[in-house]
């Protein structure tokens, strides 16, 4: 039997090099007798003969283990390598090695290969033979920790997870395109794609499998690079397809429109509130519309800036005020400055005279000298600037006969809190809104809960988190913090209570205090309220006992709101500001107009805007250049192209840009202003 010693030494010596780069082991789909008999069967004529009433190699110890680790193999370079690539170099063993060899490659790879017991085989045992004891070898290895499962699962259980993640790695590289990884990969870079940010690095590594894949010309070789490389790529790469982004990318590769695609996504994955930043655009739909533009005879209209007042003629503007605002430059001294920093509360103005945009442009507009607008927090959404062409003689793309558009705001910088809120996952655009703030020095791992008694004596709090129907008035709590160092660690920890529109509102007092849970270095908390775009700011700065009340907000059956403080003193009509204009105070307004649509006594072209441009009112945000809606009815064929187009092109910045506040003529608002003309009167101009 020396030369089984040297056959079974050479097995175990060269699993041992065999494995060293392997991580996993891998097993082929063999009939495990066929397996056993192969081995039985390629022995010389004459070298297995039989011993009492077997074949001399016909070993139970011997056949336990090529039944279990003989069809084992690893994948290396998209080839299988077994455990029976022997050169022993005699005549008695090599054949039984080469026949084997051959036998496993000749079969497919099915599983991965794992074991309960570190050890496979009896490495020998003794029989005593006529008096004598005597040493039995056999085949024997000892597996490295990586091939054994430990775990408490099945063996059935671990091959499954496997198997399946192989089956579902092969088919999206089988049907995933390099083109849609491509193109999803561009909309991450952009800031498009709604949570793209934390896919960029699974998708990065896909595409480098991807790349390595698509350069496999056989099946037998595509079928080994699955089986290797989703055994290490990780549940999200291995499974891809499987996930929200999975489904994006297979949807781009079957060619669905790549709008629909993403909005597919979305509805998966964003809330129900969210609106996408930027329209949806890529590298190859540019130079599509280069192209178009181009042919229309548009690519000098596409070069967009802040308008100003060389843009717009006398005949087009319905009141300026230039004369007055220069005369404001410097005019103050630094206590006229600091007392115009002091905000008023909107209150102040509920009871003054009422009038309509249109009697207010009709018979006030006239007499008037000079106008200064109360701008409330409410009115963020109503910032607006005019936009024109870089070239003032470009061909008109729009539906009236200018080249001007506007934009409002869509990027107003929010409190800190609210900021906070919103990367928390929590809705901040609700109709109110109660958000709380604590731990902001990461010393204070406390559990303060938000709760909010609604009129009805329903009470929401941490117990119907993300459970708008537990409240019949349509509030929901959606952030419920309860250990801040390890669920917010480095930020500030929030809750939030919200309500998203006044459909199920009831009229009456709805309570809100801050509980403490559990307390663990408590320090104290902030806390906003919001509603009408006003923000209450409050501050507790002591540790928090049981409940602090911090306000009550009634709503009346009018739907109006208002508040009544609990923490006394804590709380301020906050001035923001946005686009260097402070609110709730009263700003000088330059000029006043229509919309560019109702310039030259136009009419009926779409919706009536009224613009206050206001003194030092500039644009900090990147506006889209003009929108499908203001374009000619002859372009709207070729709507993508300018879609992709309006988001691109970023409007040149220029001096004194109008910009300041607009209203829709048929949307309800209002805005309080100071008119002075032959006497000086306040109104609150109704839209």
């Amino acid at each position: 039997m020396d030369g089984f010693m040297k056959f079974k030494k050479a097995l175990q010596k060269h699993f041992d090099e065999m494995q060293k780069e392997a991580t996993h082991l891998f097993e082929v789909n063999v009939d495990k007798d066929e397996l056993w008999n192969t081995y039985l069967d390629s022995f010389p004529a004459g070298t297995n003969e039989i011993f009492r009433e077997r074949r001399e190699h016909d070993c139970s110890c011997c056949r336990q283990f090529i039944k279990n680790i003989g069809s084992a193999v690893t994948i290396k370079d998209n080839q299988i390598h077994t455990i029976w690539e022997l050169n022993l170099g005699d005549t008695t063993y090599q054949p039984v090695c080469d026949a084997l060899d051959a036998f496993v490659k000749a079969h497919t790879v099915t599983d991965i290969y794992t074991t309960k017991f570190p050890k496979i085989g009896t490495d020998f045992n003794f029989e005593e033979i006529n008096g004598k004891s005597h040493q039995w070898d056999h085949f024997f290895l000892e597996l490295p920790s990586k091939f054994v499962n430990r775990s408490s699962r099945s063996n059935e259980e671990v091959k499954g997870q496997f198997r399946d993640t192989r089956n579902v790695f092969k088919r999206s590289l089988d049907e995933i395109t390099m083109e849609a990884l491509d193109t999803i990969l561009e909309l991450i870079n952009s800031n498009t794609l709604y949570k793209g940010e934390e896919w960029k690095g699974v998708l990065t590594e896909f595409k480098k499998y991807k790349k390595e894949y698509d350069k496999l010309t056989s099946d037998t070789e595509k079928d080994l690079y699955a089986w290797e490389k989703s055994a290490t790529a990780g549940m999200a790469i291995g499974r891809i397809r499987n996930h929200s982004i999975g489904t994006l990318l297979i949807n781009v590769s079957e060619d669905m429109d790549l709008d629909t695609a993403v909005k597919k996504y979305e509805q998966i994955t964003a809330p129900s509130n969210y609106k996408r930043p930027k329209a949806i655009f890529t590298k190859k739909m540019l130079e599509d519309a280069k192209k178009t533009i181009t042919e229309l005879g548009y690519m000098d209209s596409l070069q967009r800036r802040f308008a100003n007042l060389n843009d717009i003629t006398v005949n087009n503007v319905l009141f300026s005020n230039k004369s007055a605002a220069r005369r404001m430059v410097g005019a103050d001294d630094i206590f006229g400055q600091m007392e115009k920093d002091v905000a008023v509360s909107p209150k102040k103005f509920s009871k003054v005279e009422e009038i309509s945009a249109q009697d207010f442009i009709d018979k006030v507009l006239p007499t008037a000298k000079e106008i200064e607008a109360f701008v409330e927090n409410k009115h963020e959404k109503n910032f607006v600037s005019m936009i024109a062409p870089v070239n003032p003689d470009a061909k008109t793309m729009f539906k009236w006969n200018n080249g001007l558009s506007w934009a409002y705001s869509g990027n107003i910088t929010d409190s800190d809190m609210k900021q906070n809120v919103k990367a928390a996952g929590g809705n901040v655009d609700g109709v109110l809104r109660f958000s709380i703030m604590w731990n902001e020095g990461q010393n204070d791992n406390s559990d303060l809960d938000a709760h909010c008694k609604e009129p009805d004596g329903n009470e929401i709090y941490f117990r119907n988190c993300r459970k708008p129907s537990m409240s019949r008035c349509g509030g929901q709590l959606d952030i419920d913090i309860t250990h801040p160092m390890e669920q917010m660690a480095g930020k500030p920890s929030v809750e939030n209570i919200t309500w998203a529109d006044m459909s199920h509102m009831k009229p009456g007092v709805y309570k809100f205090f801050v509980n403490q849970y559990a307390a663990r270095g408590s320090k104290g908390f902030k806390a906003e309220i919001e509603f009408n775009g006003e923000i209450f700011a409050f501050e507790y700065n002591s540790p928090v006992s049981g409940n602090v009340q911090v306000a009550e907000v009634t709503l009346d059956k009018d739907g109006n709101f208002s508040i009544k403080e609990k923490l006394s003193g804590s709380s301020s009509i906050s001035s923001r500001e946005i686009w260097g204009v402070n609110t709730n105070q009263f700003v000088p307004v330059s000029v006043i107009s229509y919309s560019p649509n109702y310039f030259d006594e136009q009419d009926g072209i779409g919706h009536r805007h009224l613009f206050f441009f206001l003194k030092d009112c500039v644009n900090s945000e990147e506006p889209n250049g003009f929108y499908l809606e203001f374009l000619d009815n002859d372009l709207m064929k070729h709507k993508r192209v300018f879609e992709a187009l309006g988001a691109k092109c970023h409007v040149e910045d220029t001096d004194d840009q109008l910009s300041g506040i607009g209203f829709s003529m048929t949307k309800r608002a209002d805005l309080v202003v100071k008119v002075k003309g032959a006497t000086e009167r306040v109104m609150k101009i109704k839209f």
